[in-house]
């Protein structure tokens, strides 16, 4: 199992890599002035084949989860009996993976000349995923409740 834990690991700070990094190519993307072409094509093609690359890192991360999960046999009681944080964490696991999807759709935004959001609204937005990280982190290593 802790094959399993080590691999996990690696696919999951893998996966949040590109969350933290797919948005800050979408600020670079809102501040292209619109008749830079090349510089546009380039930035949605590094954006797309990035977002292929994270998914593809995101599907082993929550298989080898899953797989720790039903092999432990944590978080099957209640929070009463000290499993709450694994609650927790899985919410917030829906929540970077809904975030991922997101990313998906700004993507196509772009795609599609139909942005409408600043590059300052992008800066915020990628903060969201360095915030989901750290919550899930500390709840796996410190197991708060």
């Amino acid at each position: 199992m802790l094959w399993i834990k080590a691999f996990h690991i690696v696919f999951v700070a893998s996966w949040f890599a590109g969350l933290f990094y797919l948005p800050r190519i979408f600020v670079n993307l809102a501040m292209t002035p619109a008749d830079s072409h090349a510089e546009r094509e380039r930035l949605l093609l590094m954006a797309h084949k990035l977002y292929r690359f994270s998914t593809l890192l995101m599907l082993p991360a929550l298989a080898l989860g899953l797989w720790l999960w039903l092999g432990y046999g944590i978080g099957r009681g209640s929070f009463t009996e000290g499993n709450g944080w694994l609650h927790v964490k899985l919410a917030l696991v829906l929540g970077a993976i809904g975030y991922h999807h997101v990313c998906r759709r700004l993507l196509r935004d772009f795609e599609q000349f139909a942005n409408r959001r600043s590059d300052r609204w992008y800066r915020v937005f990628n903060e969201v995923a360095v915030l989901v990280f750290i919550a899930i982190v500390v709840l796996v290593v410190v197991k708060p409740f």
